[in-house]
């Protein structure tokens, strides 16, 4: 290994399990995907630095107001900024209802394979990765839209018609 490389990160793509664990939220519980299985739940990592990041966000949040926190949870991980950084945007974005956690380190991204930013997974109800978007605009926002509303219309897991299930009328 060449002298001061990094292991590369994980590359979470389509069809995988995600890790469980984004960090704390506000009050300090820890935000997990296990408590949101049966929706779909959008993970956007993001920084103060990125334009469309900020410009992301409040329209995430009013696709979750529109769907419904019951149907589509967004998760959005502050991504290698420091402390002070995140409180002054967690304040500036105080009325926001999407649920901001904090990645100072990098270590939850790096469980996600984030490189740059934006980065954005879909979770499916099953609670595998459908999509993953990497470095993303709003040229894309057509195709997201598209793939959001496919997953908000699918199915529950594990849902099956009675005239599926073989059982007499």
């Amino acid at each position: 290994m060449a002298f001061g490389a990094h292991a590369a990160a994980p590359k979470i793509d389509a069809g995988d399990m995600p890790p469980d664990v984004f960090g704390k939220d506000e009050s300090g519980q820890p935000i997990s995907l296990e408590t949101h299985r049966g929706k779909v739940v959008i993970v956007t990592f993001w920084a103060t630095w990125c334009p469309y990041c900020l410009k992301e966000l409040p329209v995430l949040e009013n696709i979750q107001d529109l769907a419904g926190k019951d149907r589509i949870e967004v998760i959005a991980v502050n991504w290698k900024e420091d402390r002070e950084t995140y409180r002054a945007i967690r304040r500036r974005l105080k009325d926001l209802t999407l649920t901001l956690t904090s990645d100072i380190s990098g270590r939850i991204g790096d469980a996600y394979g984030v490189t740059s930013i934006p980065h954005m997974l879909m979770i499916g109800k099953d609670g595998r990765v459908d999509s993953v978007r990497r470095g993303y605009s709003e040229e894309d926002l057509d195709d997201i839209a598209a793939d959001l509303n496919r997953l908000l219309t699918a199915p529950a897991a594990g849902s099956a018609t009675a005239a599926a299930d073989g059982s007499p009328d």
